[in-house]
């Protein structure tokens, strides 16, 4: 290939966080079968937000309902009629937008959202995101890859802007970065760390990039979709709690790269590109229980459950159940 990245890469060993495991399941199972607060959304955050649900309880009974990304095209989470087939949102922005629709409808089928991104844009009814842990992105390669175990944030933002010095000129470029698909937290988190805006890249101004793979939208966290020739974000608490068998192992012959220097697999908070993931509820509701008791304020039960944040992979946030962020 030509450019900055001739030279092949060495492939460097890392050391993951020894943590538990746990039992991975798409909807809530046991009883109640339908939970108070049920929720929708993030890939990333789904793993460690199903394990609160299966801790957390008030007077004995769970109250947490949370539903993956990705299984069956539609999830029940509530025993009403106009909850018994929704579709089953994949993503940050798709739980945000369910939720939304749920609100505005008043049909009591979604309480609260994950996110894995922050997103104050305006909304009807407002939100609130209340941070819960601290996550960072890396991007991801093959051992074998074209490109170096360490890059700088000037280095990512060539590459995904199609830098003909660091992908090689159209329509066969050299180097292939990759997007999770559109509606993911991750996504949105990656492009404004790597400098590019969501416009750009669906209206096809840098066309080196793709967001799927075999004709497919690239799920997010998945090394399988990586060659010698691509680049992908990952979250390394998701690479983390995959390697521990924490969660399910999609990770494939992925490797992480450390940005400006930083390595990749320090507790998150020591990396380049941190961010805090959220569970978004509606503002009206910040004061009310369940939503105070689970979601508000450093006593909060979930800030209580630093053990199964960290199980998780994900750093303890100082700002958990913070309820500042608001949407305008």
């Amino acid at each position: 290939m030509t450019g900055k990245f001739r030279l092949l890469a060495a492939a460097a060993g890392v050391a993951l966080l020894a943590v538990g495991a746990g039992t991975a399941h798409a909807d809530p199972v046991g009883a109640p079968t339908y939970r108070q607060l049920a929720g929708v959304g993030s890939d990333t955050t789904q793993g460690v937000m199903n394990a609160m649900a299966g801790t957390i309880t008030i007077n004995g009974t769970k109250v947490i309902g949370s539903y993956d990304a990705t299984g069956s095209a539609t999830v029940a989470t509530q025993s009403g009629s106009a909850c018994q087939a929704l579709a089953r949102p994949n993503g940050s922005g798709a739980g945000r937008t369910a939720l939304l629709n749920s609100l505005g409808a008043a049909n009591g089928c979604l309480q609260f959202s994950r996110s894995s991104s922050l997103n104050l844009a305006p909304a009807t009814p407002g939100l609130t995101y209340v941070p819960f842990a601290v996550d960072a992105v890396t991007y991801a390669i093959t051992p074998t890859s074209s490109l170096p175990r360490t890059m700088t944030l000037a280095d990512l933002h060539a590459i995904y802007t199609c830098d003909p010095n660091y992908v090689g000129t159209g329509p066969n470029y050299s180097i292939h970065p990759l997007l999770p698909q559109a509606g993911s937290g991750t996504r949105s988190f990656w492009e404004t760390t790597v400098g590019i805006s969501d416009t750009d890249v669906v209206n096809h101004a840098y066309p080196c990039i793709s967001d799927t793979k075999n004709g497919k939208p690239i799920e997010e966290h998945d090394g399988r979709v990586l060659d010698d020739n691509s680049v992908a974000p990952f979250s390394i608490a998701q690479y983390i709690a995959q390697g521990a068998g924490t969660l399910a192992d999609l990770r494939g012959s992925a490797l992480l790269g450390s940005i400006n220097g930083t390595p990749s697999l320090l507790l998150n908070t020591g990396s380049a590109a941190t961010r805090e993931v959220y569970n978004v509820i509606p503002s009206t509701n910040v004061g009310t229980a369940p939503w105070s008791t689970v979601f508000v304020g450093s006593n909060s039960l979930i800030c209580q459950q630093s053990s199964i944040i960290k199980t998780y992979g994900f750093g303890i946030d100082p700002n958990c159940g913070d309820t500042s962020k608001v949407t305008g």
